[in-house]
């Protein structure tokens, strides 16, 4: 079982930056990627950025050279640097941590934290 905490979230300005992170517990295995996901009110749950167990990231169009993932995975962390953030990426950011194959596909995990509210005002 693994737990994941976010946190880092806020309230930000158009424009601004913002960086979150996430802590994973419990029994990680060798080799899981781990992932960033959002929602917004009345919206599906996105998949945002992926990063593999390599080193290798994977992004969303609708984020793609604006925002960062990375993670370290010695502590089990994965953090998201956001710039230029738009009123659009409002939303709750979940993080996740799941299975990214060599032809770019993530299998996601059923484990969830409680996710981070970010709220881009305009």
């Amino acid at each position: 079982q693994v737990q994941l905490v976010e946190s880092g979230g806020g309230l930000v300005q158009a424009g601004g930056s913002l960086r979150l992170s996430c802590a994973a517990s419990g029994s990680m295995r060798s080799g899981n990627a781990m992932a960033w996901y959002r929602q917004a009110p009345g919206k599906q749950r996105e998949l945002v950025a992926v990063i593999s167990n390599r080193g290798m990231t994977k992004y969303a169009d609708s984020v793609l050279g604006r925002f960062t993932i990375s993670r370290d995975s010695a502590k089990n962390t994965v953090a998201l640097l956001m710039n230029n953030l738009k009123s659009e990426d409002t939303g709750v950011y979940y993080c996740n941590t799941g299975t990214s194959t060599s032809s770019g596909s993530y299998y996601s995990s059923n484990y969830w934290g409680q996710g981070t509210q970010v709220t881009v005002s305009s």
